[in-house]
């Protein structure tokens, strides 16, 4: 495994952590940051990240309060490990 997949594994394994307050149905987590190598954003070293998560708490919230929780989840991740985030929340009702 290179450093770059240990990176990755490890960054995954943080935001599934931190997801996990959702107490989320299902979960899946895609390093995409291959795919913008050479991109600005991408020179701080923080990757790109798509989440599929469903949970009950997203229950009879609207899309972008369901990405709030998302979002107030991952907290400062945002600030070190992530630099871009794109968010699939799912409802389980």
């Amino acid at each position: 495994m290179t450093n770059t997949d240990n990176l990755s594994t490890t960054r995954i394994a943080k935001i599934q952590q931190r997801l996990a307050a959702l107490e989320p149905i299902s979960c899946q987590i895609f390093d995409d940051s291959a795919d913008h190598a050479g991109h600005a954003g991408a020179a701080s070293g923080a990757g790109h990240f798509r989440v599929n998560i469903s949970s009950q708490k997203f229950n009879g919230l609207k899309l972008i309060e369901r990405h709030r929780l998302v979002y107030d989840a991952v907290g400062d991740l945002m600030q070190t490990d992530i630099h871009a985030l794109v968010i699939n929340a799912l409802a389980t009702s």
